[in-house]
């Protein structure tokens, strides 16, 4: 609420694209990876899997050609946790998924969001027009030898398409149905390429940790769960909405 979504420069004023171009600038893709995997961050799309551990498989995977997709198909009814990031604070995801595309070695990008948010989408194509514009993203970012860019896919709104395997089979334009695992989308996925999938939430703390530290980040939350997760509210609750708590808060200091 407190950034214009529809305007890069309210973005950029409060910090957003800064983490980013630290990373091209002064790091390397492997201190990027070793950071994340430091401060704890763990996949907040429902599995948990640890966020730098996944980034590092599909950097080490074989292959010159390499994605990465942000999973904004949020199917759990009543959860519109990714919707309001995409819809409020577009730049953040675009920044989380920038630096993830540097450390892993990835130069092209997608965000697979469901059909059913028609503002998410707006938000987001306007956003990634305005960061190409910005020179952010596209060719030689920054000044750098690195190249990115980002597509906006919109699902049919199967549920099953929040699946990483079932998305991949969507986003080829193939009928969204699981696959069985192994081989991971880090091995083989988009095109039977390497890929990298995080949820919208994952992408949006990545900024944080670059520009604050693994330490400060991995302060918050509990031993195994670090950071803060942003909860739906909505029901037979008095206060409905969105609740951003530290992992390890309980379901009744929530409500």
């Amino acid at each position: 609420g407190r950034i214009d979504p529809q305007k890069i420069e309210d973005a950029i004023e409060r910090g957003t694209y800064i983490a980013a171009m630290k990373t091209i600038a002064a790091k390397q893709p492997q201190q990027v990876i070793d950071e994340v995997t430091a401060s704890g961050l763990r996949g907040r799309g429902g599995a948990g899997f640890a966020t730098g551990v996944k980034w590092n498989f599909c950097r080490k995977a074989a292959g010159e050609e390499k994605y990465i997709i942000c999973n904004a198909d949020e199917g759990d009814p009543g959860a519109f946790m990714d919707r309001a990031l995409l819809e409020g604070d577009p730049h953040r995801v675009i920044e989380g998924m920038l630096i993830a595309a540097y450390a892993i070695g990835v130069n092209h990008g997608f965000v697979y969001v469901r059909a059913e948010y028609p503002i998410a989408v707006e938000h987001v194509t306007l956003a990634l027009q305005e960061a190409r514009a910005a020179g952010l993203l596209g060719e030689r970012i920054g000044g750098s030898d690195f190249n990115f860019d980002i597509q906006v896919r919109m699902g049919a709104g199967a549920f099953v398409c929040g699946e990483e395997t079932a998305l991949i089979s969507s986003l080829e334009g193939r009928r969204g149905m699981p696959m069985p695992r192994p081989p991971f989308p880090a091995q083989k996925g988009y095109m039977g390429k390497p890929t990298n999938i995080n949820n919208v939430e994952t992408f949006a703390n990545v900024p944080l940790i670059i520009n604050k530290g693994a330490n400060w980040y991995s302060g918050i939350g509990t031993e195994k769960s670090k950071g803060t997760k942003i909860f739906a509210l909505a029901g037979k609750v008095r206060n409905t909405g969105l609740v951003e708590v530290p992992m390890g808060a309980t379901l009744r200091e929530i409500v």
